[in-house]
């Protein structure tokens, strides 16, 4: 790791305080949790597909963040080794329920506890994945089916859409979560946009369902 790369890192607030939690600072810790708990819980639940299942996962996700404390590295933006953490919990959940297919997770609910960047990115979803100009939608239930265009996307797909739009993370940055080159990601990213145009574009133009 460059110096000028630490010296970047330590800039970031949030590796000062996980640095702080790799000391064995509780206080350090359940502010990262505060700040960071609703995000992580808004980012499984779209993954996973099940509010009660991305509420128990999101306690994984930080006790998982808490055992590792003495290894992390500020190599990288402290939201980016979370999410790490939160996309290897996901995929762990996934492969669980695929082996027991009969265990239904119900549907998602309405979250409201949604971020103001998550509510704003289903716009710019709608935007992103469609030419044809939006008429008037109501909003509520325009986000209902952006959410269900994103959940008809596969799972590397809906993750790395879910980072680059709704957590502003860079193709690098995914790439690093999704253990994938960048290039791949921007691959990835040019073919979940087509999939999410032809997904909405019916709902948009003359305000069919997405199925």
């Amino acid at each position: 790791m460059s110096v000028s790369s630490t010296h970047l890192d330590l800039r970031d607030e949030d590796v000062l305080r996980m640095l702080a939690v790799q000391q064995d600072d509780a206080a350090a810790f359940e502010d990262l949790m505060l700040r960071y708990q609703g995000r992580v819980l808004t980012l499984l639940r779209h993954i996973v597909n099940s509010r009660d299942l991305a509420e128990d996962l999101t306690q994984e996700v930080f006790l998982r963040m808490f055992r590792a404390r003495k290894s992390y590295k500020p190599e990288a933006k402290f939201t980016t080794w979370l999410f790490t953490i939160a996309n290897n919990v996901a995929l762990n959940a996934l492969r669980t329920r695929s082996r027991k297919p009969e265990v239904q997770l119900g549907t998602t609910t309405q979250d409201t506890g949604q971020s103001d960047a998550f509510l704003a990115a289903d716009n710019a979803i709608v935007a992103s994945s469609s030419t044809i100009p939006a008429r008037q939608i109501d909003k509520i239930e325009m986000r209902q089916m952006v959410h269900l265009a994103l959940e008809s996307l596969g799972e590397r797909q809906r993750t790395a859409v879910l980072l680059n739009k709704f957590e502003g993370m860079s193709y690098l940055e995914i790439a690093d979560v999704l253990e994938m080159s960048p290039q791949a990601v921007k691959s990835l990213l040019c073919r979940a946009r087509i999939n999410l145009r032809d997904a909405l574009e019916g709902y948009v133009e003359k305000g069919r369902k997405v199925r």
